[in-house]
Parts: structure tokens; C-alpha cells; sequence
């Protein structure tokens, strides 16, 4: 993740959270080198159903989450929320700038 030290620098901690089991995930994550945690919503997805981004992935009634990016403060408040699809690729410009505005 080449924006990863900017977070850092924002204070920011950076999770990842997706359906899948907890070996998958860090299988993925280590097969990538991420320098934060992926967790796990598997089988419940409570947090992906809180969040409002499950979907359900093509006629197989199997659920994944949305991309997507959240950002909460240290209050436990959701600041920001990005939602996109699968082709779609989000600038990490825009959280920045929202991080920012969260300092003023």
C-alpha cells in the first residue's frame, strides 16, 4: 500500500475487513505484504451488515462486502464513507483531505 506512511502520518489506523475465513485472510494478506491487519466478519458478517455493504455475490446467495472505505473517529463515530464498485478505484486524496478536515 504505497499511501500507507501518510496514514501513518495522519494518525490513521488502517483495517481491512472482508467475508472471508480468518486463514484466508491472512494468507491474503501475507501473499501481499500488507502492513495492517485484515480481519475477518466470517460467518456472521455482523459488521459488513452494520455497515450496510453486503451483497450478494452473483446467484450463488453467497454474501461479500462492498468496497469500501469508513472512516471513524476516535470517538467511534463515522466521519466519512466511500462506496464503490469493483472497477472503480478510489483516490486515497479524498480520505486524506477528510482526515484533515477532522483536525480543524
Amino acid at each position: 500500500m504505497v499511501d500507507y506512511k501518510k496514514f501513518l502520518d495522519l494518525n490513521v489506523q488502517v483495517l481491512g475487513i472482508s467475508a472471508n475465513i480468518a486463514f484466508s485472510q491472512k494468507t491474503f494478506a501475507a501473499s501481499l505484504g500488507l502492513p495492517f491487519p485484515l480481519l475477518s466478519d466470517h460467518p456472521h458478517l455482523k459488521t459488513i451488515r452494520a455497515y450496510g455493504i453486503q451483497q450478494e455475490l452473483g446467484d450463488t446467495g453467497r454474501m461479500h462486502a462492498l468496497q469500501s472505505w469508513f472512516l471513524v473517529d476516535k470517538q467511534g463515530i463515522v466521519r466519512g464513507r466511500w462506496v464503490v464498485d469493483n472497477k472503480t478505484v478510489l483516490s486515497n486524496d479524498e480520505i486524506f483531505e477528510a482526515v484533515k478536515a477532522l483536525g480543524r
